[in-house]
């Protein structure tokens, strides 16, 4: 009896640390700047280094390694690089929490860590470009770049209301205030105090902001609209109301309805206006320092609720209205902010809904001065706030409100009252931070020169090997003037981590660059992004900051493009028993224990597999063995076809030209795809491939070259979401390995659109048995396919009369006979 041959087996824990230390080796993912090749510049939003890395986390630098494999293969030079966001507070606080180490020491350590998990993921990258940004090599050029905004008039110093973390004891910015709460501790309330602090001007680039979204069509419209939003464009005037009183003295509002001043009836003042006490009557001065102190303890979102009861007081002062003359009383109350406008309103309780609910609780005066299309002059038992006739408006009566609108604007104007004027939501970026770990920034104080920035050949400003706070550090803040060698103060803030992750995508251009934060012809030929993937959490905050450096950078000449990233792509979260998957939470599963227990290739294809890419899915390790059987099913349909038994159960599968055809449109299926980063359908498509290759050969297939493509596409096509053992197929087969050239470096399928399509025939279409149209169709039709398409045309829908067939004779691909 003759023996039969050893079966080979797929052992994945045997086959992807082969391959893994021979990519590393070839430098598979190490991109060339002289390349001839097109370039794809694929970048995932690189990580804080401050914990375990599970598969969830790993979601989206899978998606970037199956694009930067595919792309490869698709005759590009693709930049895939990595790098660590380690400055900040997630670094800081977890260092903390374990018992007080030393940040740098936290992340540092966790670092090798964490390459070694993606490593073992078969996650490719250029690591010879990784990013840190903790390290003095890196924060020295966020040093120069905040001396660059400087320099140009964007970064500043005041004193402001700041949004202060009593947790983490440091200053937020506005985006980082959550409904009233610390974006890190979602059950913390936000405070407010006066600090002096560093902004940047990102309002000098609002109008710019929020133009070039229309440049952004490969966005999600989701992060558009929240970033316009953000952005906040508001058309109106400004308008000044003089007080009574105080001569020269003013208060200037925004109003984007000129239209209604005539329907002014008091003025509003935010309790942080700094007219609030000079305007003030002394018997009414204990009663509002009181009041505004109770609200200065409010956060913005309990002041600006609409459910909320209107509270206020007055001042005792009075504004005149400068388009009648009128004398109105000026009130303080909370629902005014001073972060917005200019923290100061005229109110019009006729035509705004909060004004009314004020007006009526305090039996404030209410005026219509926008009569509603057929509207009557009678008791407003609400506000109107759309659109309509002017009346109480003096010389402007009449008037339809939005021609009004211009109108009332020009006379303003005319009159020297007030200035056609837009304003925005956005206010300037407060990047000043009151701890340890953060990029230092690069100002002294000095009593004769003021403030002193440190001259460009001192960068780094490197922080203290002491951990404590920067300001209980003399030892790091005195220093000495750069311009006159006197005693001088460190600037002991640091800055908001946002600002290193703002350029870290400009830096791989030139990770190493000694001279320069990076290589601007380098930084010009692989920019913008072509695929930019991470959370939708940084829709405002990281993604509005980078767009806004690169603005900056490209009017300092320093790059060619406007707009950092063209494509974006958010991933949904990985659950697990209904929670996002972590460590912490004791539902996390490691790289280690996916790798040990079912392999990487079996946990890549699964994680694409498991649903929507830009949707949360719950992961499932019954779900991973699924793709451990399908990999093994692939296994021996490449390997060990002869192992498939010839069962002849469907005779049609055995036809060549219809297992050519499923290949060549899993070809396109698959690569578009991959392509727009639907990874579940793509699997789907793969699955069916292989569904079809089995059948082909149940059924007797001849395993000849139309079998031989067959199996070298489905091996091709599934590289770069299941390398590992889609090289180990190659080299099996014969078609590469160490010596021979690796399925990474390999071409990818080319679409054959002849073999992808359907056959077509002609099906003749009756109507009571006489012929009315001819249809060209694809063959296969089932019946209710065919009277569909038969319906569809004018011809016999005119036979017809509109109606429906009593009765339908239909012969499969010939002919369709309706019966009326």
């Amino acid at each position: 009896m003759v023996a039969k041959p050893r079966r080979s087996t797929y052992i994945p824990q045997e086959i992807e640390p082969k391959w893994q230390k021979i990519w590393t080796e070839r430098g598979v993912m190490k991109a060339s700047d002289s390349s001839p090749k097109p370039k794809y510049y694929d970048l995932v939003m690189y990580p804080y280094p401050s914990g375990d890395l599970t598969v969830g986390h790993a979601r989206n630098y899978v998606m970037g390694d199956v694009l930067a494999r595919m792309k490869r293969m698709q005759g590009f030079e693709v930049l895939h690089p990595f790098g660590w966001d380690a400055f900040g507070l997630p670094a800081e606080n977890a260092a903390i929490k374990r018992g007080g180490l030393h940040p740098q020491t936290w992340t540092l350590d966790n670092i090798p860590k964490a390459t070694r998990e993606l490593k073992m993921l078969g996650i490719l990258y250029d690591w010879d470009r990784e990013v840190t940004t903790c390290m003095p090599d890196y924060y020295r050029w966020t040093e120069w770049l905040f001396l660059l905004f400087y320099e140009r008039g964007l970064a500043y110093r005041a004193m402001s209301p700041v949004n202060w973390c009593p947790v983490d004891k440091t200053v937020l910015a506005n985006e980082q205030v959550i409904n009233g709460r610390c974006w890190r501790h979602p059950d913390v309330e936000v405070e407010k105090r006066d600090l002096e602090q560093w902004f940047f001007k990102i309002t000098d680039y609002a109008e710019r902001l929020l133009n070039d979204l229309q440049l952004l069509d490969k966005w999600p419209h989701k992060v558009r609209l929240m970033q316009t939003n953000w952005i906040g464009r508001s058309e109106g005037a400004e308008v000044d109301f003089p007080v009574a009183g105080h001569e020269g003295e003013t208060i200037r509002i925004f109003t984007t309805r000129p239209d209604t001043l005539f329907g002014a009836t008091f003025m509003v003042l935010a309790p942080e206006h700094p007219l609030v006490e000079k305007v003030t009557a002394d018997d009414n001065r204990a009663r509002v320092r009181d009041y505004v102190e109770k609200a200065r303890k409010e956060t913005e979102i309990d002041r600006l609720s609409t459910e909320r009861e209107k509270t206020g007081v007055p001042t005792g002062g009075f504004a005149i209205n400068p388009v009648n003359g009128e004398k109105v009383p000026i009130w303080v109350a909370d629902y005014v902010l001073a972060t917005y406008g200019t923290g100061a309103i005229m109110a019009v309780p006729a035509h705004d809904e909060r004004d009314f609910a004020f007006a009526q609780k305090f039996r404030l005066p209410i005026r219509e001065v926008i009569r509603p299309p057929g509207g009557e002059d009678d008791d407003l038992h609400e506000a109107y706030v759309g659109p309509g006739l002017m009346v109480n408006s003096g010389q402007f009566d009449g008037l339809d409100s939005l021609a009004g609108f211009d109108r009332v604007v020009a006379w303003l104007e005319e009159k020297g009252l007030g200035m056609r004027t837009v304003k925005y939501r956005l206010r300037d970026w407060l990047i000043s931070r009151q701890r340890y770990w953060g990029c230092p920034i690069p100002i002294v104080y000095c009593e004769v020169d003021g403030i002193v920035p440190i001259p460009i050949d001192q960068l780094p400003v490197v922080l203290p090997k002491e951990y404590k706070p920067l300001a209980d550090n003399p030892e790091f803040w005195r220093t000495t003037c750069p311009k006159c060698g006197r005693e001088a103060k460190r600037e002991t803030d640091t800055m908001d981590t946002f600002v290193d992750s703002s350029w870290y995508f400009l830096r791989y251009a030139s990770p190493h660059d000694q001279e320069q934060p990076f290589d601007s012809e380098l930084a010009n030929h692989w920019m913008p992004v072509d695929q930019y993937t991470g959370g939708v959490e940084h829709a405002i905050l990281h993604l509005l900051y980078s767009r806004f450096f690169t603005k900056v950078l490209y009017d300092a000449g320093m790059i060619n493009v406007t707009e950092p990233f063209m494509r974006l792509f958010n991933q949904g979260m990985v659950k697990r028993f209904g929670q996002v998957m972590s460590k912490s939470a004791g539902n996390g599963v490691s790289p280690d224990e996916l790798v040990d227990k079912q392999g990487a290739d079996a946990g890549r294809i699964y994680e694409m597999f498991i649903g929507p890419p830009e949707e949360d899915v719950e992961w499932n390790d019954a779900g991973v063995n699924g793709v451990v059987k399908f990999l093994h099913r692939v296994w021996r349909l490449v390997l060990e076809p002869e192992s498939i038994e010839v069962t002849g159960a469907s005779p049609a599968a055995v036809d060549s030209t219809l297992l050519r055809r499923k290949v060549a449109q899993t070809v396109k299926k698959v690569t578009d795809d991959y392509d727009d980063l639907r990874f579940n359908t793509a699997v789907a498509y793969l699955m069916e491939l292989a569904n079809a290759m089995q059948d082909y050969l149940q059924a007797g297939g001849v395993k000849d070259t139309g079998w031989d493509n067959a199996v070298r596409t489905l091996v091709k096509l599934l590289n770069p979401i299941g390398p590992h053992v889609s090289e180990e197929m190659w080299e099996r087969l014969g078609e590469g390995g160490p010596d021979r050239g690796l399925l990474a470096d390999a071409s990818w399928p080319e679409f054959d659109a002849a073999a992808a399509a359907e056959p077509q025939v002609t099906l003749v279409v009756q109507v009571g048995g006489k012929v009315r149209d001819r249809l060209t169709v694809a063959a296969g039709l089932s019946e209710d396919q065919a009277l569909a398409s038969a319906l569809a045309s004018e011809r016999v829908r005119a036979a017809l009369d509109g109606g429906r067939p009593s009765k339908v004779i239909f012969v499969p691909d010939k002919l369709i006979n309706l019966v009326r």
